[in-house]
């Protein structure tokens, strides 16, 4: 199985199909982590909210030890949280403890808390760890083009991805294009709208063309708008299903069918998310 890959604008390869790990927990994480890099996942994400970096590792540690993977196939997210934005450094290598990993590919600020005022600080100590060679790519996740603009004027770096929600019915077009016209990869969180959208008739509809399941559509059409994905599951059945997507060929009709798709957005929003 040969998941699409796009390049970072810091010219590392990256898997548009990966494994999300929100709410996972305890051995449930182990066995789904370990279960996905058999089946060929190479991008892992998880975050120091999630409380799960001790399994994560864990998993990729016994992989890698299995001769499953090597640590250079695999592609590991994790995530600075809202109240470590002021002691970076610190955070970063307490995650790399939990994972027992000597580094991250990605390291994001998980939210850019406004009301705060350290998200621009936060950002530039974690260039300043990539600097120093103690991680691989910078990023950030739920930023808006205001905040982009203020990290990237300040630090002179451009984050490789911004990850956000986003899933048909809500693709925030605005918010991709400025991405497009940055090089910023746009990778989607809750991208199958946590199954909430799977009767609506228009991916009913496409789904039946092709054969295929709602989440398999919901998950092609957002890789054919050029996001990745992290769709989170505990089910290794469901792993399979999402991997499926990979070979999901919808044509341009199908994609304008899925753009008229209506939603909205189900979680916090950056303007006020942590308040």
């Amino acid at each position: 199985m040969r998941i699409p890959v796009t390049t970072l604008n810091d010219g590392y390869d990256f898997p548009l199909l990966g494994l999300g790990t929100y709410k996972l927990t305890g051995d449930e994480v182990e066995t789904i982590v370990r279960t996905a890099i058999e089946l060929g996942y190479r991008h892992i994400d998880t975050a120091a909210l999630y409380d799960n970096e001790v399994e994560v590792g864990k998993a990729i540690n016994n992989a890698i030890k299995a001769g499953d993977v090597t640590r250079e196939e695999l592609f590991v997210t994790t995530k600075l949280w809202n109240d470590d934005q002021e002691r970076v450094a610190e955070a970063y290598k307490e995650s790399l403890q939990r994972l027992n990993l000597d580094f991250v590919d990605l390291y994001l600020v998980h939210w850019p808390w406004p009301q705060h005022g350290t998200y621009v600080q936060a950002f530039e100590q974690i260039t300043q760890l990539q600097g120093m060679g103690q991680l691989q790519s910078v990023g950030v996740a739920n930023f808006y083009p205001e905040v982009l603009d203020e990290i990237i004027q300040a630090t002179g770096i451009t984050p490789v991805l911004n990850q956000v929600e986003l899933h048909a019915g809500f693709t925030q077009p605005e918010l991709r294009a400025y991405h497009d016209k940055h090089g910023i990869v746009t990778e989607a969180w809750a991208p199958i709208a946590r199954g909430s959208n799977f009767d609506d008739p228009v991916i009913r509809a496409v789904a039946d063309a092709h054969e295929a399941t709602p989440a398999q559509v919901s998950l092609a059409y957002l890789m054919k708008l050029g996001c990745s994905v992290v769709p989170k599951t505990s089910s290794p059945q469901r792993l399979v299903e999402n991997l499926g997507a990979v070979d999901l060929e919808l044509s341009d009709d199908d994609v304008a069918a899925l753009d008229g798709v209506t939603g909205e957005r189900l979680s916090g929003d950056p303007l006020t998310f942590p308040g």
